[in-house]
């Protein structure tokens, strides 16, 4: 059994000042007790929270950060842009260099903060389509990465049929992601098994990608299967997207699936970046969690989402790090709050009267994630799993007040993350992962082997 010592720690009832926590060898919290005299062995650390879940993450994506930051031929650079570029790229990826850059998004995710991941996992085939031997060639590579890694996995199979809602084929890059739903089905079960066979905290569920990628039918369907897991999908991200599903539906899309489906706390739509005051309000009376990115929607100029419509009414959402151009759990929460205030041209936008923002984020952002992920986190509370991150103290500690360390944290980086358990496994360590040094040079590897094939 682990146990670590806090000077103050945030508790489900608030701060709590000399707090033990003991995390048996199951993965779980086995007990909390403040105002304790530490345990002889225990790892001490000056402030101690909760470890937010990555509800939204493209791991192969990692490699090309930075490749697409040259303004093209066109008038105009959009994410349309950007997409061209990210298919050429995952066109030469190979199953070995994919596992690879998943490691080290991975390491890095858990070095910034984050505990467990959501793997909107859409890349199934080789390049032109084929099916590889193993239909779940890819997501064993994903699954092995997490467990090298140590971070808690949800593996999301993504369906993905068509090029666009008229449903136009598919073609290039996209013939990577292809599955009709026969193919799908046997898919989900191959993955189902992997997941089975990974560590005892990994989750599942699944993705139908968008309405622009999933016909209408077929998105029908698979909102049947497996009820009680989690549903993830993409949504509102682009005008385009807008003006497509207007033409052929008939409806915007958030309005379009509110509609015609049953929107619950099962499903997490990502982006939600386009809709309307209505649209923002029914579906945060829905239950369904906003999954945001915010540092990828302002790498490639989606949006701005409407955060106080969608919150007013009890509205739930996470936060993830999607492209992984930079992953930061205080980067995606500071930019989060940072958009609505230079939308609205307003301070402190999210947080109620005389409210700390950094905790309003981070609390916010912990409840969606554990809800998106179907995880047992999110709380450092007895059978919850040991999902934590030790934070240095910061400099604003004088003043008393425990929130600043997480104003501190997001808004200034003078906080920093020092330690991080996932399920109980103590994967940070004094700001660098466990296993950093082995994952960075095998990652380095691929970056070369890339570099002389593009």
């Amino acid at each position: 059994m682990q146990s670590i010592f806090a000077e103050n720690a945030l508790l489900p009832d608030g701060w709590a000042t000399n707090v033990n926590v003991r995390i048996g060898d199951d993965g779980h919290v086995a007990e909390v007790t403040p105002n304790a005299a530490a345990d002889t062995a225990a790892t001490r650390v000056p402030v101690l929270v909760p470890a937010v879940s990555n509800l939204h993450s493209h791991t192969f994506q990692r490699a090309m950060a930075g490749l697409a930051e040259r303004r093209g031929p066109n008038e105009r650079d959009s994410f349309w842009t950007w997409r061209e570029v990210m298919y050429r790229f995952l066109d030469i990826l190979t199953p070995d260099e994919i596992e690879a850059v998943a490691a080290l998004a991975f390491v890095e995710m858990l070095e910034s903060g984050f505990a467990a991941v959501a793997e909107f996992h859409y890349l199934h085939n080789q390049p032109g389509g084929a099916q590889y031997d193993d239909i779940g060639e890819l997501a064993v590579r994903i699954a092995a990465a997490a467990s090298q890694s140590g971070i808690g996995l949800t593996l999301l199979p993504v369906y993905y049929r068509q090029g666009g809602v008229d449903g136009r084929p598919l073609k290039g890059g996209q013939l990577r992601f292809a599955n009709e739903l026969d193919s799908f089905g046997n898919l989900v079960a191959r993955s189902m098994e992997i997941a089975a066979g990974a560590t005892a905290d990994t989750g599942f569920g699944i993705a139908p990608h968008s309405l622009r990628a999933v016909p209408a039918a077929d998105l029908a369907e698979l909102a049947g299967w497996q009820p009680q897991l989690p549903l993830h999908m993409h949504i509102a991200e682009q005008e385009a997207e807008i003006e497509e599903t207007l033409a052929v539906l008939k409806g915007r899309p958030v309005e379009w699936l509110l509609g015609n489906h049953d929107v619950d706390d099962r499903w997490c739509l990502i982006h939600c970046t386009h809709m309307t005051p209505d649209e923002a309000s029914r579906l945060g009376a829905s239950g369904a969690v906003a999954g945001l990115c915010p540092v990828t929607e302002a790498n490639l100029g989606d949006g701005i989402f409407d955060a106080p419509t969608f919150l007013k009414p009890a509205g739930n959402f996470g936060v993830g790090s999607d492209s992984n151009i930079s992953i930061s759990v205080a980067g995606e929460l500071r930019q989060l709050e940072y958009s609505q205030r230079l939308r609205d041209r307003a301070r402190v936008v999210l947080a109620e009267p005389k409210q700390s923002a950094g905790r309003r984020l981070y609390l916010g952002a912990l409840s969606g994630g554990m809800r998106a992920l179907n995880r047992n986190s999110g709380e450092i509370a007895a059978g919850r799993w040991g999902d934590l991150v030790a934070l240095s103290a910061g400099e604003l500690s004088a003043f008393g007040a425990k929130d600043l360390v997480l104003d501190e944290w997001i808004f200034t980086g003078g906080v920093q993350v020092r330690d991080v358990w996932a399920a109980g496994r103590y994967m940070v360590r004094d700001g660098s992962h466990v296993s950093s040094d082995a994952i960075r040079a095998r990652y380095r590897k691929v970056l070369e082997s890339l570099g002389s094939r593009l």
